[in-house]
Order: structure tokens, then C-alpha cells, then sequence
């Protein structure tokens, strides 16, 4: 199992970063790489919950969303072609003084299978720069759509 811990600051409240975590219309994948519009479906929904379906490339997951606390975001995976037992990601966000958020992103990646052990056990060691990459254009697109938003 590997658990990974991204650390990161973002000029975007956590209301907004929220809003964007939770958007499951059209253009996600632009938000999240690993996450095709092809493969995008909701189940469910409601002011703080989603069961949603995301994935590419092949591997995809149903994922448990809970925003019910508004600084902290949980994507529990109920069902993947290779992610089990305790995988998903949480996200915590922790307003500054100066008026940023700081962003805390933990993932768990279980494997099911042999594919889902690999892949785990590759994610937990060089793949962590892909996801932490992954993670600073998130940010960046985040930051990017307030920016047009703003006054």
C-alpha cells in the first residue's frame, strides 16, 4: 500500500478550491488529468455527498465524496479495476493569515490485483513527482478560473 503526502499554498479560498473538487460537469479533465470525460459519471449527489465514477487510460474508480466539512474534502474509492482495501485521497485546507490556503493532500493507493499492487508500489516511489505534478496544475487551473471570476 502506498501513502503519499503533498504539501502545497494556493491563492484560492478553501471554498473555492472546494467548489472545483466537487464540480463534475464537462471539462473536468482539465482540472484532473486522470480524469477523462469519457469515463466521468455520477451516480448521486447533494449539497456535500457524490458517488461518482472517474478514471483513464484504462483504470477507474468509483469514489465516495464527503465536503460536508468545509475544510476538508474525502474521496473514498468503493470500487476500481485495481484500487481497494483503504484507497482514495483527502484533501485539508487550512486558511493563512496572509489570506492563502494551505492544501494538504493525502492519497492511499491499495492495489486489488497484481496491476493495482505494481502500480501502487510504482505510484509510492518515482511516481510520486507525476502525482505531485499532477497536483501543482490542479492548482494552477483552480487558481487560474477564480482569477477570471474575481472583480
Amino acid at each position: 500500500m502506498a501513502t503519499i503526502h503533498f504539501s502545497e499554498q494556493t491563492t484560492v479560498t478553501p471554498e473555492q478550491f472546494v467548489a472545483s473538487l466537487t464540480d463534475f460537469g464537462p471539462g473536468r479533465q482539465e482540472l484532473f488529468k486522470n480524469s477523462s470525460d469519457d469515463y466521468l459519471k455520477v451516480h448521486s449527489s447533494d449539497a456535500t455527498h457524490a458517488d461518482v465514477t472517474e478514471g483513464s487510460g484504462g483504470i477507474w474508480e468509483r469514489l465516495e465524496y464527503d465536503w460536508s466539512d468545509p475544510r476538508r474534502v474525502v474521496m473514498k474509492t468503493v470500487d476500481s479495476n485495481i484500487w481497494g482495501g483503504a484507497s482514495g485521497h483527502t484533501y485539508t485546507f487550512t486558511p493563512l493569515p496572509d489570506g492563502k490556503t494551505q492544501l494538504d493532500v493525502v492519497v492511499v493507493r491499495e492495489g486489488k490485483n497484481v496491476k493495482g499492487r505494481v502500480t501502487g508500489l510504482l505510484l509510492g516511489s518515482v511516481g510520486k513527482g507525476v502525482l505531485e505534478k499532477a497536483l501543482k496544475q490542479t492548482i494552477q487551473v483552480v487558481e487560474s478560473r477564480n482569477q477570471l471570476v474575481r472583480p
